[in-house]
């Protein structure tokens, strides 16, 4: 029976035995309990014929529990310090492959092909590090690959936001870019007493499932981002005013942007947090003929 590294006694033993000093700049906070790795670990619904990337593994505490589960775990650490740890910690599994980098600057297209060819099924189930959350989930949705969704942990508030629903004070631009790649849903908050150290905020578990068919057909999916984070500038604001001050020559093409919102049966006087993706895609396709070869 493998010992769990999840336990406070296990996690102070292994930082105290390779004299690891936590660096907040990383974002390392590590979690102590078991449990809820496993709760973590079970709504990604693994089995021998899935493979995992894991961003973060830390010192494996969940990489562990995935291995367990899946037939191959994949994990991206850019903390050096951490690979003669994970070394050490996850010497009991042959199923596990540390990768020296940052996830940032990683091909992950590449690393699947490489690392995990003949796999059909593929999950990205981590603990983020909170400064980077938002830029490590774009990064991955908009390169498109090949995986069935991720189950990843986060500060609850940017949880919140990603699973925001319209007229709701946390839906906003975030909220539109996960949702039209992938359904998302809080699994599990996670309390900020189970890290060492406790980070300053509370966390959740978000499980993010790639749609079957596209919530919306956008003519230009980098354009509808645009329209939505111009919607949002200014939460106060109404759409028309917004667009007019975000978009290129805004002001100058009034008219063509009230047309727009008219063709696309949105009142010019709604604020954006209250068009749901489907009315932001729509407006997106008809607002592109007069401002597709503008740059933002």
């Amino acid at each position: 029976m493998y010992k769990d590294i999840a336990t406070p006694k296990r996690t102070q033993e292994i930082l105290k035995k390779y004299g690891f000093s936590i660096k907040k700049s990383l974002g390392q906070n590590f979690l102590i309990d078991p449990n809820i790795l496993q709760n973590i670990v079970s709504h990604a619904n693994l089995t021998k014929e899935s493979a995992v990337i894991e961003i973060g593994p830390g010192i494996g505490a969940l990489t562990e529990h995935l291995a367990r589960k899946a037939g191959q775990v994949v994990a991206v650490e850019i903390d050096q310090r951490l690979l003669p740890v994970l070394e050490d910690t996850l010497s009991p599994y042959d199923n596990i492959e540390i990768i020296h980098s940052d996830i940032l600057k990683t091909n992950v297209e590449d690393v699947i092909q490489e690392k995990l060819a003949g796999y059909k099924d593929i999950m990205v189930v981590a603990n983020l590090p909170y400064y980077v959350t938002t830029p490590i989930l774009i990064k991955l949705l908009m390169e498109k690959l090949p995986i069935r969704g991720m189950v990843v942990m986060m500060q609850k508030e940017v949880a919140d936001r990603i699973t925001a629903s319209p007229s709701t004070k946390a839906y906003g631009s975030l909220s539109i870019a996960i949702q039209y790649y992938m359904k998302a849903e809080i699994a599990m908050t996670v309390p900020r007493t189970v890290f060492i150290p406790q980070p300053n905020v509370d966390s959740a578990v978000i499980k993010l499932t790639r749609h079957e068919t596209s919530p919306v057909d956008v003519v230009d999916e980098d354009f509808l981002f645009k329209v939505s984070r111009s919607s949002f500038a200014q939460r106060r604001k109404t759409i028309l005013n917004n667009l007019q001050s975000q978009l290129p020559l805004g002001k100058e093409k009034k008219e063509l942007i009230l047309a727009a919102l008219a063709e696309a049966n949105v009142d010019p006087t709604r604020r954006g947090e209250t068009l749901s993706i489907q009315e932001f895609g729509n407006l997106a396709n008809i607002l592109l003929p007069n401002f597709k070869d503008s740059s933002l």
